[in-house]
């Protein structure tokens, strides 16, 4: 068995790029080490004499191949009856530098010392026969896009090891500039033709660009009406006398439509949201023009028993815990028009109109039926923008606790006027750069949002819905080898509310499905979901004799019957910087992560910008991977106090009225496990 497998001398070549160049590779982790070894865990990997002398032959090539022709290998092998550790000892030499670098061929169509100064390969740099073939490819790629489609390039090159001197010599061989001439499509059935041009960059009497025919390629895919298109030149190979003849070049478009019509049906089960079912049917091409017509209906909280937590074992839905009643039931019936190149090739417009019933755990219960209307402009650009405008009418029904909290409002008459239903209209503006390698476990790149939100009498809303609201969010990611990933995620938010007035009082109202929350496994895991930021106790009674209380030790009070009630904020910072790598048990299918996650939720006054409070919980976990996604199961250290905030309770007269300012008593103290944070959820954090 390969107990070790290690390199020494190497510096131009890591260690990654080494392993990755050979057939012999090291056992796991568990089976290297010495303490646990011996339990028989761990990937075990068996030495093969054989391949073995090919690696020294392998990694020669590899050092030849960037330049360093002298380049020595060398092995030390250590045997046990059992075992075998390897170490590859590499003496590297000096390089064979590039001495001259002359490009051939393109004098008067590119500016060649810019052009030089672009390469992979540069004059002085070690002779690496792949940059080389990188720079034949970067010039390649520019002639095909400035308008000749039959261009070549030559490589020619001169070393002498001897003297470690290499002179390269890349001869462009342009041909012809053409023009794009006849577009063939073909494979059509329902699709009109006319679609497929409005969309396609390619268009007769441009100058031919090779990135063109990959974007039509992209744009119908993204059609949804075709499973397989191929864009192409006619001939790949230009005969010279038609070249000589013709200043244009014939590209073929070959697609096959997929099926026009489409069911889905889906099942599941959530922390939250228990038991759910959805549905839908899409329309493909529907009344022509490529259009999608979707019918969509989901259904959720199929079952009983919400959770009595968002942390450790209690998050999780219980089914078959109490009686299920209509109220507990979250749905969403929609219908939406898309229609790609509306107006222009690369906009996208939608139509939409939906009914819902949704809630978000321990704070508010939105029902609403409205429609939008959006338009999404650049859409094959690297920032794509998408205007919108929404309409709903509907309520939002939250804890009786918030609305006296935050706005004073503490009769049941004024609690009933916030929960009336009204229009709401909104104005949206939604920028998006993604760079991301992964939609669902990303190692590399990078993921920037920014919303801008306006609603207002202008735009169609109730008195109560005047506010502006902007979000932005960036998350990096960087590989560190095969498997280890570092990440990192900045998110941040405010609120500029419309002052109103309400029972005789000035109060800056924002509902509370619009504030921003903070805490849960997306956000701070330290926290519990939504229960980061301003928090309120709440105590539901039937009348004032059920106000009772057991007295503790020390004289405080301590209230039965109190629920958590957080009242989020109109400003947010979230902050995350998370290390994933291998398990050394099970590394294709384990991975491991430490994070550290900050941030805090709070009620922002007069002032502009302010910063309160702000909590950072560390933390460790693991994902196990699954064709959904990683399932992920953290475990964060909150060593902070419980959150206090004030104590209420409805009396009988359905007045809202406060027990205390501050709960719960200083005195109490959180045990070490009571400060442990468990989440569980399905996808990384962010």
């Amino acid at each position: 068995m390969v107990r070790s497998l290690s390199f020494a001398g190497n510096r131009a070549l890591d260690d990654y790029t080494l392993e990755s160049a050979i057939a012999t590779t090291k056992s796991g982790w568990f089976a290297r080490f010495p303490v646990v070894r011996s339990l028989g865990l761990g990937e075990k990997r068996y030495f093969n004499e054989v391949e073995f002398r090919r690696d020294v032959v392998r990694l020669i090539l590899l050092y030849r191949q960037g330049g360093y022709m002298n380049a020595v290998v060398d092995t030390v092998v250590r045997r046990t009856s059992r075992d075998v550790y390897i170490t590859f000892r590499i003496h590297e030499g000096e390089p064979v530098r590039v001495a001259r670098l002359d490009i051939m061929g393109l004098d008067g169509i590119f500016d060649v010392a810019k052009l030089k100064r672009e390469l992979p390969l540069q004059v002085g740099d070690p002779f690496n026969r792949f940059l080389m073939q990188a720079s034949a490819d970067t010039i390649l790629g520019r002639l095909r896009n400035n308008g000749y489609p039959y261009a070549d390039v030559l490589r020619n090159f001169d070393s002498e090891a001897g003297i470690l001197k290499a002179e390269v010599e890349l001869d462009a061989q342009p041909g012809p500039r053409m023009r794009v001439g006849d577009v063939i499509i073909r494979g059509l059935r329902d699709v009109d033709t006319g679609t497929v041009r409005r969309v396609m960059s390619v268009r007769p009497g441009n100058l031919f660009k090779q990135d063109a025919l990959y974007q039509t390629q992209r744009d119908l895919y993204g059609m949804g009406v075709f499973s397989s298109v191929n864009v192409a030149l006619v001939d790949s190979v230009a005969p010279q006398e038609t070249v000589l003849r013709d200043s244009t070049v014939r590209t073929l478009i070959q697609v096959l439509e997929g099926p026009r019509h489409q069911v889905r049906l889906g099942a599941g089960y959530a922390t939250v949201e228990c038991f759910r079912v959805q549905s839908g049917w899409t329309a493909h091409d529907f009344l022509g023009g490529a259009r999608t017509l979707d019918l969509s209906a989901r259904v959720s909280k199929l079952g009983a028993g919400t959770p009595q937590s968002t942390t450790t074992l209690n998050q999780f839905c219980n089914p078959f815990a109490g009686t299920w009643t209509i109220d507990t039931l979250n749905y969403t019936f929609g219908i939406t028009l898309r229609q790609p190149a509306f107006l222009s090739r690369s906009n996208v417009g939608t139509l939409g109109l939906v009914a819902e019933r949704r809630s978000e755990f321990g704070i508010y219960t939105r029902q609403a039926v409205g429609g939008n209307a959006d338009l999404t402009v650049n859409t094959r650009g690297t920032l794509p923008i998408t205007l919108g405008y929404s309409y709903s009418y509907g309520k939002t029904v939250a804890s009786d606790a918030v609305f006296c909290v935050l706005f004073r409002l503490c009769d049941s008459t004024s609690r009933s006027f916030l929960r009336n239903a009204r229009p709401f209209g909104a104005v949206t503006v939604t920028a998006v750069r993604d760079r991301v390698n992964n939609l669902l476990d990303p190692s590399e790149g990078s993921l920037t949002t920014a919303t801008l939100l306006h609603a207002s009498r202008l735009v169609g809303s109730g008195s109560l819905y005047e506010f502006n609201r902007g979000e932005v969010e960036v998350a990096k990611y960087y590989p560190i080898g095969r498997r280890t990933v570092f990440a990192w995620r900045a998110r941040g938010g405010t609120i500029l509310p419309r002052r109103i007035t309400l029972q005789g009082q000035g109060v800056r109202y924002v509902p509370p499905d619009q504030r921003f929350y903070g805490g849960g496994p997306t956000s701070v895991r330290g926290y519990g979901r939504n229960e980061l930021g301003p928090l309120a106790y709440f105590i539901r009674y039937r009348d004032s004799i059920d106000v009772a209380a057991t007295q503790a030790a020390a004289g405080d009070t301590v209230w039965r019957g109190v629920t958590k009630v957080p009242t989020g904020g109109n400003t947010a910072i979230i902050l995350n910087a998370e290390l994933r790598f291998p398990s050394p048990i099970l590394a294709q299918r384990i991975r491991l992560g430490l994070f550290v996650d900050a941030g805090q939720v709070w009620e922002r006054g007069e002032e502009l910008v302010s910063i309160r409070g702000m909590r950072v919980t560390p933390g460790a976990g693991i994902r196990l991977a699954t064709p959904l996604g990683p399932v992920r199961i953290d475990a964060a250290y909150n060593g902070y106090p419980t959150e206090r905030g004030p104590l209420l309770w409805l009396d009988s007269t359905g007045v809202v009225k406060q027990i205390r300012t501050s709960y719960p008593p200083l005195r109490a103290q959180k045990t070490f496990w009571q400060k442990v944070i468990i989440q569980v959820a399905v996808g990384q954090a962010f």
